[in-house]
Parts: structure tokens; C-alpha cells; sequence
């Protein structure tokens, strides 16, 4: 499926600011969180998909890029994986918007606060994407494939600290991680907008990563691509992912399908369909003609009286299936092309010929003749 413009899906325009851009992706994430719309799949899969958009508009280099040269800019930069990411997970990405995760745990009961903020969890999984040809597919290959993610730190080890010092206790809450506030008989407990649930703020950052714990990094994989893979499927290689927090494990990175279009042949499942262009005279005569293959040209025969749309099957000359390793075939559909260009000679032939031409020559013209004179008989 076609991703959609980013703009368009946080409702806002090409020159809109990034301030405009937070509160717009607000906006649309409280109206399609999934707390908000239980069991409705529709509304957690907008909500990951303005997520996404938030994610490049929000980076001035990733919306340059985007601008620039639209989804097939962000190739092989390391994009998370929304589509297959728990929602759950989402809220902790953009905790600098307004305290995102705690907004919503407070509004729609608490649910979309991780577990574990003070522990360690799974690191976020990243996508990109493959361009393979049809012959790729036809016999698997392996692919290199170069992309940027988010790495740990190797200045801090990604305790964001610089070398040498240690965090300190958040002043905020104490070192407790959350702050509680009265309102008439109730107690308010909520995570501590300072330290953000984990006690401790960093007082020395790290020069190299700025405080984050991250640094981007290039990273290059060979990856196996299997027999009959279709578009949009995604490859899986394991932890290949973003490094999760406080030792936890890496996230995995999904190679998507992109299929290159092929010259002559088109792909329906598991059977490819070459169109092939002959001449009247070869369809009325019989001919052997060249059809284009994955293997190059090979013959096929064309029976006389061919007809406009005829359709023949070469066997076994289509994919492999990815689940049962059967293959397909190969259907090659043949249209009549008319001359443009007769000469003296060739004109005055198909005038002999249009006098011994008569309306039961062809089947199809007679039940259409047949079927019109009956038609307009019934009718006047």
C-alpha cells in the first residue's frame, strides 16, 4: 500500500512551523489513540501513521529530505517500523511533546505508560526497503543493503553521562521517580516531569551525543532474499534494530519489497503476462513468433484464425511459490495490430481479398451481426 503524504496526514501545509507541526500531531494522535477508540483497527493504524509523519516532519534533516524527494528520500536512513510496532511503545518516542506518555496515561486511564520505565525494554524496530527484478524473485539472491540508526553512544556507553561522572538525583521528585499533588480529598500520583519516571538527571552530558545516549551510525547487512517473495513484503533480520534501554535487547529491522518493473512481463501471482503485438496476416495465416521470457526469447506457435486477445500458456515459466515451491506459468496475450502504411500493391491485394470476404468469416462477427439484425427486428 502507497504510504500517504506526511502533511496530509497531520492535516497541515509544506510551510507550516515546527511548533504548528507539534501541536497539529497532538491534535490527531489524542483523536486516534487506540485508549481512546478500543478495538477499532483502523484508528491504531492512523495513530501509528501520524506517528510516522510526526517522526520526519519533526527532524529538520529527515523533512528536507522529504521535501526534497518525497517517501523515496528516506531510504535506508533508518525509519522505525510503526506499522508493526506496539502502540503502547509510541507515546515513550515523543516524550518531548508536553510529556506525551503521561499526557495520555492521565486522560485515557494509564494503560499507554510502558512497563518498566526504570528498566530495561526492547529497542524499537526499524524499516527500509529492497528493490528486486523479477528475476531476483525467480531464484532468490542476497542483497546488501546500507542504512543509518540510532547506535549506542561509544563516548558514554549510552548513559548519556560524560566520561567519568555519574547522574544525579532529580531535585524535582526527589529521586522517587514520580510526584503527587492534592486536589480536595484525592492524591494526584503522576511520573515526574523532570527525570521522567527514572529518579536521576543528567547533570555533566555527553559532549559526543549531546545527553541522548545515541549517535547516528551507518550500518551495512547482507540479507537473504527466498524464492516467490511478493511487493510489499517484508524481510525480517534480527536484531538489527535500535539498541534497547538499560541493556535491553536490540529491535529487529524489515527489509520491504519493491519491485522493479520489467521491460515485457508483468507479475499476477504467481504466473507472469508478456503482451505481444502480431501482424493480421499472422493471425490469420499461423506463425511461430519470439515471446520474451525470463530466460530470454523463446518460440511459440500461433494457430491460424488467432483471435484479438487470445491468450497461451507457456507451463512452468512463471514464480516460484513461496509456500508450496510450485511454479507458475507464463500467459502471453496477443493483440492484432492494423497497418498504417500499405503500398499500391498491398492495398490492391486486400481489395481482392475484401471481395471474396463474407460476414460468416469470423465467429464473432457473426453472432454480433446476427445478434444486432435481431435486436433492431424486435425493435421497430
Amino acid at each position: 500500500m502507497a504510504k500517504r503524504d506526511y502533511y496530509e496526514v497531520l492535516g497541515v501545509s509544506k510551510n507550516t512551523s515546527e511548533a504548528d507541526i507539534k501541536r497539529a500531531y497532538r491534535r490527531m494522535a489524542m483523536k486516534y489513540h487506540p485508549d481512546k477508540n478500543p478495538d477499532d483497527k483502523e484508528a491504531e493504524a492512523k495513530f501509528k501513521e501520524c506517528a510516522e509523519a510526526y517522526e520526519v516532519l519533526s527532524d529538520s534533516e529527515k523533512r528536507q529530505r522529504y521535501d526534497q524527494y518525497g517517501h523515496e528520500g528516506l531510504r535506508g536512513i533508518g525509519m522505525r517500523d510503526y506499522a508493526h510496532m506496539n502502540w503502547q511503545d509510541i507515546g515513550s518516542i515523543f516524550e518531548d511533546v508536553f510529556g506525551f506518555d503521561d499526557f495520555f496515561s492521565g486522560i485515557f486511564g494509564g494503560r499507554s505508560r510502558r512497563a518498566g520505565r526504570g528498566g530495561s525494554s526492547r529497542g524499537y524496530d526499524l524499516e527500509t526497503t529492497v528493490e528486486l527484478t523479477l528475476n531476483d524473485i525467480a531464484k532468490g539472491t542476497e542483497k546488501t543493503i546500507e542504512f543509518t540508526r540510532q547506535d549506542t553512544c561509544p563516548e558514554c556507553n549510552g548513559s548519556c553521562s560524560a566520561r567519568g561522572t555519574t547522574p544525579g538525583k532529580c531535585p524535582t521528585c526527589g529521586g522517587t521517580g514520580q510526584i503527587a499533588s492534592r486536589g480536595g480529598f484525592f492524591q494526584m500520583v503522576s511520573t515526574c516531569p523532570k527525570c521522567r519516571g527514572s529518579g536521576q538527571v543528567i547533570t555533566n552530558p555527553c559532549k559526543k551525543c549531546k545527553g541522548t545516549g545515541r549517535v547516528p551510525k551507518k550500518r551495512v547487512v547482507n540479507i537473504k532474499i527466498p524464492r516467490g517473495v511478493h511487493e510489499g513484503q517484508g524481510i525480517r533480520v534480527a536484531n538489527e534494530g535500535e539498541p534497547g534501554r538499560k541493556g535491553g535487547p536490540r529491535g529487529n529491522l524489515y527489509c520491504y519489497v519493491r519491485i522493479k518493473p520489467h521491460e515485457f512481463l508483468q507479475r499476477d501471482g504467481n504466473n507472469l503476462i508478456a503482451i505481444v503485438p502480431i501482424s493480421f496476416t499472422q493471425a490469420a495465416l499461423g506463425t511461430t513468433i519470439d515471446v520474451p521470457s525470463l530466460d530470454g526469447t523463446r518460440g511459440l506457435k500461433i494457430p491460424p484464425a488467432t483471435q484479438y486477445g487470445s491468450v497461451f500458456r507457456i507451463k512452468g515459466q512463471g514464480l516460484s511459490d513461496m509456500r508450496t515451491g510450485r511454479t507458475g506459468d507464463e500467459l502471453v496475450q496477443v493483440t492484432i495490430e492494423t497497418p498504417t502504411k500499405l503500398n499500391a500493391k498491398q492495398k490492391e491485394l486486400l481489395r481482392e481479398f475484401v471481395k471474396t470476404e463474407n460476414k460468416t468469416v469470423s465467429p464473432q462477427s457473426k453472432r454480433f451481426f446476427d445478434k444486432l439484425k435481431k435486436y433492431f427486428g424486435n425493435n421497430k
